[in-house]
């Protein structure tokens, strides 16, 4: 087949279905393209669902577990962009998996930047928080653990200029600090504490940075990668 660039699209293979144990876990990654590792290396399967993987294939012991990455670039929790909203695609994409026992939800940094510039797009925390407990509300009593993460630092990107602002920091600060809080879930993972410059907590650290203030660099995506208590998914 003739190709003409490289593309970061997959268009034929959306997943693989192997037979495993009875015993085995499977854990589905949902978010935007921070889950799908926008701007990474090419063919380094950087991603940080990617890293989970490694970390579990290392491990000596603990329950066998497979990582399924639903990553959607631009994914909202709330407001359908190009595909389904993660609420509205929730059954199909995690409920719906073979073997389902956990799922790791990171979204809502797009609702914030509101790319289609929309006012009534324009999110608040309440809406936000909403949004988020109703993962848990549909996950939890199909007996599926599940797992939040906090939103990283954003500030001043350069990807869509000016979807960052003061305002919306707030927003992300409050939603985040609702979540290290929240009992609502299996338990919350801290990609905030992760990326973000202990001395400029608004903004990624440069090295977990891939330039454009938005996307983590390859060493970004592997911190969060082990940020991931293992244990959570046994």
């Amino acid at each position: 087949m003739p190709v003409g660039r490289l593309t970061d699209d997959w268009y034929f293979v959306c997943g693989v279905d192997v037979v495993a144990p009875a015993e085995t876990g499977a854990v589905v990654a949902v978010g935007d393209s921070l889950t799908d590792a926008n701007i990474s290396t090419h063919d380094g399967h950087h991603s940080w669902p990617s890293q989970l993987a490694r970390r579990l294939a290392a491990r000596r012991g603990g329950r066998p577990m497979a990582v399924m990455n639903q990553g959607l670039g631009g994914n909202r929790i709330l407001h359908d962009i190009r595909g389904d909203s993660g609420l509205r695609r929730f059954d199909r994409d995690v409920l719906a998996q073979p073997g389902v026992t956990h799922t790791v939800i990171m979204l809502g940094t797009n609702d914030l930047r509101n790319r289609p510039a929309k006012p009534e797009e324009e999110v608040t925390a309440a809406q936000m928080i909403a949004g988020l407990k109703q993962f848990a509300l549909r996950g939890q009593p199909h007996g599926v653990k599940v797992i939040v993460c906090t939103l990283t630092p954003f500030e001043n990107e350069t990807f869509l200029p000016g979807a960052w602002n003061p305002r919306r920091e707030a927003i992300r600060q409050a939603v985040n600090d609702w979540l290290r809080k929240t009992d609502d879930f299996d338990a919350v993972v801290d990609f905030d504490r992760a990326l973000r410059d202990p001395d400029h907590p608004t903004r990624m650290l440069p090295i977990h940075d891939c330039g454009d203030h938005l996307h983590p660099s390859d060493l970004g995506y592997r911190a969060m990668g082990d940020a991931i208590d293992l244990a959570l998914l046994d």
